[in-house]
């Protein structure tokens, strides 16, 4: 039985919010809204698809970073999951236990119903768990403001998890903690993308003698507006297919990957987190905590190890060991 006292925490993840964050932030502001309607009609065009895998979100950072708190009681994500861009992630999130919130597609007056269903549900959830000591948002938008502040009143710490750019600074000052996603440990870090240059007002001939052209495209594209919008349904029931099988395909390497490469990741992703305090030196059984957290299959006895010293030994690249007397302390190698 868990300790009554253990950190209990309890995640919330906007999910569009953060797909969509990380997208401008990869690709340039406001990219998201441009391609838009371009990954709406088929995310499977060789450009787009492109473009959504180089902004893809890691869900096992995020569900690891707030692993570090303490033990996960319950972790949901909101979104359309019948789109496929969200379709993508859903092997990855089932295989974490996050519980996945189906909201349909609203209309415009209904485009803060993740907003309003997830902080219903995060107050509904303090009352019927009073022991939660931690509430983890993954979200940027100033409108979770007020949802931080009633959970801190109610004696919550309160994390916000968001896009450097794309979080509302009055959001990370209503909670006690705020952590960039792209700092967590497995995140790639990109450079910001310049600003391509625009061409409007050249004035240069070609262009003053494209305009006619351009007229006459235009009129082409609205006969075919129809034909095209005939076409999107089956190219999104084509998209959801390839992301399926896309799934498959991921849960299949998963099953092959070598399981002591996957425990030496998932050490140097805890020893990272965990030397966030001020000592860099972490207890062994601290940090060996940390790694059930993250994953409640490590075994190192499974991995061949005596001990999880012998575990440490063996993975004295990345981690050094000091045992003094009964006590053994671990830090992460420079």
């Amino acid at each position: 039985m868990a300790d009554s006292q253990d950190p209990r925490v309890a995640v919330y993840l906007d999910f569009d919010n953060i797909v969509m964050s990380w997208y401008d932030r990869v690709h340039g502001r406001q990219a998201y809204s441009r391609d838009r309607q371009r990954i709406a009609e088929d995310p499977t065009e060789p450009e787009i698809a492109e473009r959504l895998a180089k902004a893809t979100v890691d869900v096992g950072a995020i569900i690891d970073f707030a692993a570090s708190f303490g033990a996960l009681m319950l972790t949901r994500a909101y979104a359309d999951w019948s789109s496929p861009v969200n379709a993508i992630y859903r092997t990855q999130l089932v295989a974490r236990a996050v519980d996945l919130v189906q909201l349909f597609p609203a209309a415009a007056y209904a485009k803060n119903g993740a907003d309003i269903r997830l902080a219903v549900d995060t107050v509904e959830d303090l009352y019927l768990m009073p022991d939660l000591t931690h509430v983890v948002i993954v979200a940027g938008d100033s409108d979770y403001v007020p949802l931080a502040q009633r959970c801190r009143r109610l004696g919550r710490y309160v994390i916000a998890l968001g896009v450097a750019g794309s979080t509302a600074k009055s959001l990370a000052a209503a909670c006690d903690e705020f952590e960039s996603y792209e700092n967590l440990p497995g995140v790639e870090l990109l450079e910001r993308p310049q600003r391509s240059r625009s061409r409007r007002g050249s004035g240069s001939p070609a262009a003053t003698g494209d305009t006619d052209k351009g007229a006459g495209r235009t009129r082409s594209r609205r006969s075919d507006a129809s034909a095209d919008a005939q076409a999107a349904a089956q190219a999104a029931q084509e998209a959801a297919d390839a992301a399926a099988e896309a799934a498959e395909e991921e849960e299949s390497d998963d099953a092959d990957e070598d399981p002591r490469e996957a425990a030496t990741r998932l050490l140097q992703r805890a020893l990272q987190l965990g030397g966030r305090g001020d000592s860099e030196w972490l207890h062994s059984s601290a940090v060996k905590s940390h790694m059930r957290r993250m994953d409640s299959s490590f075994s190192e006895k499974a991995l061949g190890f005596r001990s999880f010293s012998d575990f440490l030994k063996a993975n004295a690249e990345i981690a050094v060991l000091e045992e003094t007397g009964h006590e053994r302390l671990v830090r992460a190698r420079d």
